[in-house]
């Protein structure tokens, strides 16, 4: 493969070679379902969405594992406020953030597993750490032992000496040092927990993502993904646990950057969350999908109100490009092959928004192909530019897009604008032009702009030409 990528563990970007020849495998860590999704969740979905797209254009068969988190403490804790069973709050937010993803255009994982449902493969990996002497029970809880990994930090460029308490429990009485952290939490009243051989309690955080990742993926895989806020201490914390017992573990680290506001990353715990659900009420999910997707998954995204709109009416303009040359040479014209700038882009980290760059020259390109009714070039413009938008899970013509209920309704709006056009028309050849441009000011007020042209009026949404 030519593809480079971004390694956080060696702070530099490396050729990507798969274990396997072939084959990828990717373990994304999910969601904590303790609330609604924001466009933060989003972000992170639609970049390794497109991450695998590309992966899977490019020949490799890829197993993509994404986990949900449904026992926390922040789960217990919300779940109490609100009066409801930890596990219907954990399974109302689990639903809601699988429709978040999948409102952005984001393929279903492989396999999505609950923390809850791998405690048989916790223990086991509890069993290989305090057998080797890697972890240690103590007051009902499991910790795992800091001093006993001397590689412990590497991921994040740490130093130990340097590092603060792990604070995952409420005493750091029973831990050998302050910063060794929790894999197995002891039974607490009104609490859920599972029997273990240390007794009853709770997965701890990081725990289970090593847990998952092996049970799926194996000792050792390709790509583990996340956020950036998740090198530290959660992503550290699995390579440690799950490399002091041997395991090779993810071969390569990747990590996107935050969606903020107001300079600060977007959380639910700062009380700054922009739900998926609200801003799809402003804009056409694909065109908050081409935000999120838009600048590198290594930049930090500021969310203004005003971003996203320049960042809809942007993917209009690539939308309208589209139409009009469907409406000249139909759909399936052209053939889908990637500008070759737009494949160097790809294999270079995922540079989306070089990629980007392509697609608009191709659609330069297609604009002067249309004016100058070259059929020809205005399909192999077409066809290139779909070819392109798709990688990136952008093509309005394809799933899920072309098959949504707002794509079902163009054609009943059409009819409805068509009917206005006619009414236009007649005006027009009675010669009542003020009635006429009534008519086409009345379209623009809703947001319809018309363009007359040689084989008459065409009609858009406004910002899509």
């Amino acid at each position: 493969m030519s593809l480079r990528l971004y390694d956080t563990a060696t702070r530099g970007v490396r050729d990507f070679v798969p274990l396997v020849s072939g084959e990828v495998s990717i373990y994304l860590c999910g969601v904590t379902v303790q609330g609604a999704a924001h466009i933060g969740h989003a972000r992170s979905a639609v970049n390794f969405d497109i991450l695998r797209r590309w992966l899977e254009h490019s020949g490799q068969a890829v197993s993509f594992v994404r986990n949900g988190t449904d026992i926390d403490d922040k789960i217990l804790t919300k779940s109490a406020e609100a009066g409801v069973p930890w596990w219907a709050w954990a399974a109302q937010h689990e639903r809601g953030l699988s429709k978040a993803y999948e409102t952005v255009g984001c393929r279903p994982p492989t396999v999505e597993p609950r923390a809850t449902g791998h405690v048989p493969e916790m223990i086991r990996l509890m069993h290989r750490l305090t057998d080797s002497g890697h972890a240690y029970a103590a007051g009902g809880d499991v910790y795992f032992d800091v001093a006993s990994y001397p590689p412990y930090g590497e991921l994040s460029g740490q130093r130990v000496d340097k590092m603060l308490a792990a604070a995952d429990t409420p005493s750091d009485s029973a831990k050998r040092d302050p910063r060794d952290f929790a894999l197995w939490k002891g039974a607490r009243p009104g609490e859920p927990s599972w029997d273990t051989p240390w007794g009853p309690g709770r997965p701890g955080w990081h725990l289970e993502c090593s847990a998952m990742a092996e049970r799926y993926l194996g000792p050792s895989f390709d790509i583990h993904g996340g956020g950036l806020d998740l090198v530290f201490p959660h992503h550290e914390n699995e390579q440690a646990q799950s490399r002091a017992v041997g395991d090779g573990f993810a071969s390569y680290w990747m990590h996107n950057a935050w969606v903020t506001l107001g300079g600060e990353k977007m959380s639910k715990s700062l009380g700054n969350s922009t739900l998926v659900a609200e801003l799809v009420e402003t804009v056409r999910p694909i065109e908050l999908r081409y935000y999120l997707a838009g600048p590198h998954y290594r930049s930090t995204i500021e969310y203004t109100p005003d971003s996203l709109a320049e960042a809809a009416v942007a993917f209009r303009r690539i939308e309208g490009f589209v139409a009009r040359a469907v409406e000249r040479v139909g759909p399936h014209a052209g053939t889908p092959v990637l500008c070759t700038d737009f494949a160097t882009a790809m294999d270079d980290d995922l540079g989306v928004p070089a990629a980007l760059a392509c697609i608009q020259t191709a659609i330069r390109a297609g604009n002067t192909a249309l004016s100058g009714g070259e059929d020809a070039a205005v399909a192999g413009a077409l066809g290139a530019v779909r070819a392109m938008l798709g990688v990136l899970g952008l093509d309005p013509l394809a799933a899920p897009w072309a098959g949504s209920s707002e794509a079902g309704l163009r054609p009943v709006v059409d009819s409805l604008v068509q009917v206005v056009l006619e009414q236009r028309a007649a005006a027009r050849a009675r010669q009542d032009y003020a009635g006429a441009d009534a008519i086409r000011d009345q379209l623009a007020a809703a947001g319809i702009v018309v363009e007359d042209t040689a084989s008459g009026p065409r009609w858009s949404v406004e910002g899509a030409r």
